[in-house]
């Protein structure tokens, strides 16, 4: 296992910062850019060459953002639409390997990652939030995440970039029952991972987030927000490209006991984990809180010593620290998580990367 980072559109700044820091593997979304050409094709030439510039210092893509868009819920709705919109992505799938890349990673969510408010923490950060009892249209136009945004203190959270990734209010979309849900994720499935095995490229899913309560909410329901949706899913195809972006946090969402449900889940799931988002809340199921590693409901050294006995091997990725006006950025908490689970993998025996100084 190694520490990583998932960066979106990074400039050179900051693709140095994370060499620094000791990062050696990065996870890139780079959606809005002219990597992508009219229709929504990736450029093959443009796409190498950003490969090789992030492999410049340092750095080693180890996924890289397919965004899927709309395309479920346009299958509920439109389901020619849909279909042309996968000839794209099979399309992209073929140019990331030509490109040199090996895994892409993509996000089912049909709405926006439902928060409803901010929890004061520690020297007064401010940690994002689910709270059911709390929910309300305004709560999640003002505190969800959307698209590949923050959640934010503002009057309006990040809702100006859900453009970007298809995602909409959960009241602004069809009702989308568990049947309905298993139809479109499953049609999804169904087009991605042959083209996947022709190119030799591994596809990791993010789970839904968060999960929601039985029946759904706003008649939306959350089909991967259980271990049980999480096992369905895997197994609707035995391709080993086939898996999942493990959100810990997502997952630690999802129970009323967060450790033992991510142990378990660590422990089922492992031979088909492609990255791990390693974050930690307070809380569980229904009303939890997004806090620093260090602080939450799972114990973090456990969790690394279940992925080790478990046989994983590959990045693991800070996510959704807290905000506070004192790091609008998030490097230096990012940096604190970095850090944090660099040090619980050395406790665990595993050596750092060692530094030759120059002259």
């Amino acid at each position: 296992m190694y520490i990583g980072e998932q960066l979106i559109n990074p400039p050179a700044e900051r693709l140095r910062l994370s060499a620094q820091l000791g990062v050696e593997r990065v996870v890139i979304d780079n959606r809005g850019t002219d990597l992508v050409r009219p229709g929504g094709v990736w450029d093959v030439d443009k796409l190498r060459g950003y490969r090789e510039w992030v492999e410049s210092f340092g750095l080693k893509i180890d996924l890289f953002a397919l965004d899927v868009g709309s395309i479920l819920l346009d299958f509920l709705t439109d389901e020619a639409s849909a279909r042309q919109q996968a000839e794209v992505l099979k399309q992209n799938i073929q140019i990331a390997a030509d490109a040199g890349l090996t895994a892409l990673k993509y996000n089912v969510q049909m709405v926006g990652i439902t928060r409803t408010g901010l929890r004061t923490g520690r020297g007064g950060v401010q940690y994002s939030g689910f709270k059911l009892a709390s929910y309300s249209a305004e709560a999640d136009r003002k505190h969800s995440y959307w698209g590949v945004g923050y959640p934010t203190n503002q009057d309006e959270g990040d809702a100006g970039s859900t453009l970007l990734c298809g995602q909409k209010m959960a009241r602004e979309v069809p009702p989308v029952t568990e049947e309905s849900g298993w139809r479109a994720i499953e049609f999804l499935v169904n087009e991605l991972v042959p083209a996947a095995d022709r190119a030799g490229i591994r596809l990791a899913c993010h789970p839904h987030d968060p999960a929601y309560p039985v029946g759904g909410l706003n008649g939306v329901e959350h089909v991967l927000g259980s271990i049980e949706g999480l096992r369905k899913f895997v197994a609707l195809s035995s391709s080993p490209n086939h898996g999942l972006n493990f959100c810990q946090g997502t997952v630690a969402e999802m129970a009323r006991e967060p450790h033992s449900y991510v142990i378990r889940a660590i422990e089922e799931f492992a031979p088909r984990i492609f990255m791990v988002h390693f974050r930690n809340i307070k809380g569980g199921y229904l009303d939890f809180a997004e806090v620093f590693p260090d602080e939450g409901d799972v114990d973090m050294n456990e969790a690394i010593r279940a992925y080790q006995r478990a046989g994983y091997a590959g990045i693991l990725c800070p996510d959704h620290v807290p905000l506070s006006e004192l790091d609008p950025n998030r490097e230096r908490f990012m940096a604190f998580a970095l850090g944090y689970t660099r040090g619980l993998l050395q406790a665990a025996g595993y050596a750092p990367r060692i530094t030759t100084l120059a002259d």
